[in-house]
């Protein structure tokens, strides 16, 4: 069976993080959400996108498919299910689609013809950009468990304290020096080649995923997930740093989600609670107004490629567009639309030759190219945004 990830409703709910990939490639937990289904459908999937993300997320149709809402973090339970579907029958969560069986001859779906399966167990949907963090600490566990089941962990090395250490698991590479680790909260993964470094105080839950770096004196509350070759040093708690990013230095991040390909200078922190411990509202790209999150503690929403200069300082709920940057001193507004350049003083636009400029030279130092699908993605998401920038 052919099965094909698609964005669905939520897709705009989810920018900035969806302007530069599908719904099914944001992380939450260990693996992304394509990941996740992939590793349980033992096969390859594609994605139904944006046609300008196509190029580099393109989509493979057979002649019998399974489209699948890429929101939803999948289960066992649902795996199987989603299966099992014949033609013309649908999976449904409530008024949610979750997954249908269609063919490459249909033109039109229509869901009233379907037979509709209701999914009767409990499911994570990612609807929103701060359900990256506020569900991360049930998909740290979800992936733990599907990762290491019958597997052997690499022993902790000496000199590492630990408490629960039959809730900890480390990859063939990792390297741990002196670290203290607390998997009694939740799970801790270290990722194949990933290092924790001397003095490093962890309570899980914790995803380090591969070449992922704790520097020296680090402390990391869960639930907590650093992707691919980020270096993490200062005070996290409860952030999602999907890829590629390094927060190196002293300074505290909590509540948030950093895209790829960013960077947060020296003593960079965010507030991610109100003075008057008010209900915090977040910037929402489709109704151009900032919403209620019916949270009292979120703090930053960082989109790809953006970097802040030593000593930033970002508001309780702030969100950062994509390639954006940040410095001088002052708090910068709430809302800093993508291909931005200044600070709490002001903004000029970022023009996109730079901005390819800065983007070569840090995807190099981590061994990757910026190739012609990256900057048609930029230029195209440097018109789409124009609108908001008006300085």
């Amino acid at each position: 069976m052919n099965y094909i990830l698609f964005d669905g409703e939520v897709r705009n709910s989810l920018l900035p993080f969806t302007y530069t990939r599908p719904v099914a490639d944001i992380r939450v937990g260990i693996l992304t959400i394509r990941e996740k289904w992939e590793k349980y459908l033992s096969l390859t999937t594609t994605t139904i996108t944006e046609a300008y993300l196509e190029d580099k997320y393109p989509m493979v149709e057979l002649e019998e498919n399974v489209m699948i809402n890429a929101s939803f973090l999948p289960t066992a339970q649902l795996v199987d299910q989603v299966k099992n579907l014949q033609e013309n029958q649908a999976i449904f969560k409530g008024d949610d689609v979750i997954a249908f069986f269609t063919t490459d001859s249909q033109e039109e779906i229509d869901f009233d013809n379907y037979t509709q399966l209701e999914y009767e167990g409990e499911l994570l949907q990612v609807k929103n950009t701060w359900d990256i963090f506020s569900f991360n600490a049930q998909a740290i566990q979800q992936d733990f468990d599907l990762i290491t089941k019958d597997r052997t962990s690499e022993p902790i090395p000496k000199g590492v304290q630990t408490i629960n250490p039959e809730n900890i698991f480390i990859e063939e590479g990792a390297k741990l020096t002196f670290a203290t680790l607390n998997a009694s909260e939740g799970p801790i993964y270290i990722g194949a080649k990933a290092e924790i470094m001397e003095g490093v105080v962890v309570r899980g839950p914790l995803s380090m995923c591969e070449y992922s770096v704790l520097k020296l004196g680090a402390k990391i509350y869960g639930a907590t997930t650093l992707g691919p070759y980020c270096k993490v040093g200062g005070e996290v708690n409860n952030s999602v740093l999907f890829g590629y990013s390094s927060k190196g230095h002293d300074g505290y991040l909590g509540n948030s989600v950093i895209g790829e390909w960013c960077n947060l200078g020296a003593d960079t922190n965010n507030s991610n609670l109100k003075n008057n411990y008010a209900e915090v509202k977040l910037w929402n790209y489709t109704s151009g107004r900032f919403v209620k999150t019916g949270l009292q503690f979120c703090g930053l929403m960082m989109g790809d490629h953006s970097k802040c200069g030593i000593n930033t300082m970002f508001n309780t709920g702030t969100v950062i567009g994509v390639s954006v940057n940040i410095f001088g001193s002052g708090f910068p507004r709430n809302f800093v639309p993508s291909f931005s350049w200044g600070g709490a003083t002001g903004f000029t636009e970022y023009k996109t030759n730079k901005v390819f400029e800065v983007a070569k030279v840090v995807m190099e130092r981590r061994g990757f190219e910026f190739d012609s699908k990256d900057e048609a993605i930029l230029e195209h998401i440097f018109e789409e945004t124009s609108s908001y920038r008006n300085y």
